[in-house]
């Protein structure tokens, strides 16, 4: 009855499994595009002009202004130069408005799960089949681990596909050549930001009736969270001990891609560890709630 639900549920979210999927695959391709623009035309420009690097740098990521902390926040750190086009694209798997999208497709599918089924009055419908709750909790989790390594698939083929449509796989220049294998243990890590989304979710989803409430809650909770790994990059005192509190300071692929011996390197452990258990800690709390409450009757 478990794998009957799991193939119900899939067929409900295929379409919208669908446009993420290929929305993640075209901004892939185009920060491709705007990799190589930047990596070969642009900054060769500016060279020729007889504007260094380190000028552009002091410029962009100045550290003493709040738009260059900015800047500097929201591509990931201090690490990055802007003239190597491999770290270019690891920029694209921390942009907001990736976050935006995978966030947004965790939450609506989780809100969905539980408190969407009891706001359309088919909760009653479906227990009344013969299937207890936790198989419907893991039936939920079933579907997670189907769909969220797709979509990190997608992510991945549209790096290959962008960085070799733009010859930045053979570019001649070292600064220009981008390695699209070097991308792959990232994936894991965006795997692990959906799951503890979509667990932290699931476990609002089990103690409410209201999708919209649960959207509500669920939406103000990640976009605190965000905020405040944004401005713990940028005030750096009273706001920085908050960052690890929030799933964004854990969430870091670019330590992944840009350092071959990341698997030696204990913090990126820790930070899988910590996304994977916020998720199951969401999904675990999801299960006892939704296993003991009391089902109210539909409006």
């Amino acid at each position: 009855m478990t794998w009957i639900l799991v193939r119900k549920l899939l067929r409900d979210v295929r379409l919208a499994w669908f446009v993420v999927a290929v929305l993640l695959f075209l901004f892939q391709l185009l920060w491709a595009r705007i990799t190589s623009r930047i990596s070969t035309q642009i900054l060769t420009a500016l060279q020729n002009a007889g504007i260094t690097l380190e000028f552009l740098q002091n410029l962009v990521l100045n550290r003493d202004e709040m738009m260059g902390q900015l800047v500097q926040a929201v591509i990931g750190g201090e690490n990055i130069a802007l003239d190597k086009a491999g770290d270019m694209m690891t920029i694209a798997y921390v942009h907001p408005l990736v976050l935006t999208i995978l966030c947004i497709w965790a939450i609506g599918r989780a809100a969905n799960a539980i408190a969407g089924e009891i706001d359309r009055g088919t909760m009653e419908l479906l227990l009344a089949q013969p299937i207890r709750r936790s198989q419907i909790i893991a039936a939920h989790l079933c579907v997670d681990a189907i769909v969220f390594p797709t979509i990190c698939v997608a992510i991945w083929i549209g790096t290959y596909v962008g960085t070799w449509l733009m010859g930045l796989q053979s570019a001649v220049n070292p600064h220009a050549r981008v390695d699209p294998w070097r991308f792959l243990p990232a994936l894991p890590c965006v795997a692990f930001l959906l799951f503890a989304v979509s667990g932290v979710t699931m476990a609002i989803s089990a103690m409410g009736r209201s999708r919209a409430r649960v959207w509500g809650w669920a939406v103000s909770l990640f976009l605190s969270m965000f905020l405040i790994n944004i401005l713990g990059q940028i005030l750096t005192g009273p706001w920085e001990w908050l960052r690890p509190l929030t799933i964004y300071y854990h969430y870091q692929p670019q330590l992944m891609i840009l350092h071959d011996d990341w698997y030696a390197n204990g913090e990126a452990w820790l930070n899988l560890s910590i996304l994977f258990g916020v998720g199951a800690a969401g999904y675990f709390c999801a299960w006892v709630g939704f296993c003991r409450r009391d089902l109210p009757a539909p409006l």
